[in-house]
Parts: C-alpha cells; sequence; structure tokens
C-alpha cells in the first residue's frame, strides 16, 4: 500500500506540471478520485444551491462512493499518466 500512497502522491504532484489546463469534466474526475482515495466516501452535506463548482464537485465525488480508496488512486493515477502523455 505505501508503494501505492507513494505512487498516488507523486501523480499528485505531476498533475500540476501540465502544459494545458484539462477540461471541466476531466478536472472533476481528477478531484472524485484525488478525494476518494485520500479521504474515502463522501462525508459532507450538499452545497447550497448556487454554489455551482461545489455542487458539481459534491456529485462527482459521491458517485464514486463504495469504490475503495485503492481503487481510487490506481483511476487517479490512470488519469494523471493518461494526461501527461
Amino acid at each position: 500500500m505505501s508503494d501505492l500512497r507513494s505512487e498516488f502522491e507523486q501523480a499528485a504532484k505531476d498533475v500540476q506540471r501540465l502544459s494545458t489546463r484539462p477540461d471541466n469534466d476531466t478536472l472533476l474526475k481528477l478531484y472524485a478520485l484525488y478525494k476518494q482515495g485520500s479521504e474515502g466516501d463522501l462525508q459532507r452535506t450538499q452545497p447550497g444551491f448556487f454554489d455551482f463548482v461545489g455542487t458539481a464537485k459534491h456529485e462527482a465525488w459521491a458517485q464514486l462512493n463504495g469504490v475503495s480508496s485503492e481503487e481510487a488512486m490506481r483511476r487517479y493515477i490512470a488519469l494523471v499518466h493518461q494526461l501527461l502523455a
């Protein structure tokens, strides 16, 4: 697990050096996978109706409820590698 955790942390650093900004859907996937991998299932209440960005993030993360942290880390790493290729 420590190898996976260190690879996950390295991917989080690597994503900062992307030459172009990913589209919003990809950014939401990155956010949700990172949160699921680092914190697990969503435990927060949904943001207010007019917080559109917060609501989008909340919904993206909520869709991953039940996915293990390890699986979320693997998906996050794979997505970052795909974006860096």
